[in-house]
C-alpha cells in the first residue's frame, strides 16, 4: 500500500526506538493510514529540532514519504498537549500502545480503533481509568474481528463462563459475574465490588488468545509494580 507523500497527518506516537547511529524508528497511529513505521533521520542528534517532540503518547502532525513498509519522516509539529499521566496511569497508556503495536498490521487503517484509542487516553486521567482499558480492549478486539456477543438478557445475579464457540453461558463455576458483563456491554461502571477484577482477568485471557498465548510486557510490569 503506497501512500506517496503525506502532509501534516494527525498521529499519536506509539513507540520510539534507536535506528542506526543517528536516527529513530517511530511507530505512529493515524486515523486514515493506521499504524505507520517511520524513520526519523538524524533525530538522535543533539542538534535535532524534532528530538523533544518525538516521544510516545504525544499527539503530533507528521509528514512523510512512503516507499515500501517504512516511510521517511519529513516533518513534525505538535498537535496539542500530551495527556497528563503518571504512575500507574502512565503504564495504562503504554499498555494501550503495546496492544495496538501487537494486534494491528502496518498501513492498515482502523478508524474505529483510532477513535477508541483517543477516548481511552482521555479517560485515563479520570476516576475510571482501569475500566477505560477494558472498554478499549473490547472495542479493539471487535475492530479486528473478534467481537464479544454480550446479549441483552444477561442476568446480573448469575455467573458466566466463556467459550470461543459458545460465547458466554451461565454457569455456577463461571469466572465472570453477569454484573461485570453488563458493565462491559453498556460501558457503565457497576459500582463497588469485584467486577473490575473479573473483567481484568477475562479481557487478559481474550487478548492473550489473540497473541498466541503470549502476554504483553506492560501488563507484566504493571503487576510487578502493584506487588511492590
Amino acid at each position: 500500500m503506497d501512500h506517496g507523500r503525506v502532509q501534516l497527518e494527525p498521529c499519536w506516537l506509539l513507540s520510539v526506538k534507536p535506528y542506526s547511529e543517528t536516527s529513530l524508528l517511530i511507530e505512529a497511529f493515524s486515523e486514515r493510514h493506521g499504524r505507520m513505521g517511520l524513520i526519523a533521520k538524524g533525530a538522535r542528534s543533539p542538534k535535532s529540532r524534532n528530538r523533544a517532540l518525538l516521544q510516545a503518547l504525544r499527539p503530533l502532525l507528521l509528514s512523510w514519504t512512503q516507499r515500501g513498509e517504512l516511510a521517511a519522516l519529513t516533518g513534525v509539529e505538535a498537535n496539542g498537549p500530551p495527556p497528563e499521566l503518571a504512575g500507574e496511569r502512565l503504564f495504562y497508556g503504554w499498555y494501550l500502545n503495546e496492544l495496538l503495536l501487537r494486534l494491528l498490521h502496518r498501513q492498515d487503517p482502523h478508524p474505529d480503533a483510532y477513535k477508541a484509542y483517543e477516548e481511552a487516553l482521555a479517560a485515563l486521567t479520570g476516576p475510571e481509568a482501569e475500566f477505560a482499558l477494558r472498554l478499549f480492549e473490547k472495542r479493539l478486539l471487535a475492530d479486528i474481528g473478534y467481537g464479544l456477543e454480550l446479549d441483552d438478557d444477561i442476568d446480573p445475579t448469575l455467573r458466566y463462563a466463556y467459550g470461543e464457540q459458545e460465547g458466554f453461558q451461565a454457569s455456577p463455576r463461571g469466572h465472570c459475574s453477569g454484573r461485570a458483563l453488563i458493565a462491559l456491554r453498556d460501558g457503565q461502571p457497576a459500582g463497588e465490588g469485584d467486577w473490575r477484577v473479573e473483567l481484568r482477568r477475562l479481557m487478559r485471557e481474550l487478548v492473550r488468545r489473540q497473541l498466541g498465548g503470549r502476554e504483553l510486557e506492560t501488563a507484566k510490569l504493571l503487576r510487578q509494580l502493584r506487588r511492590q
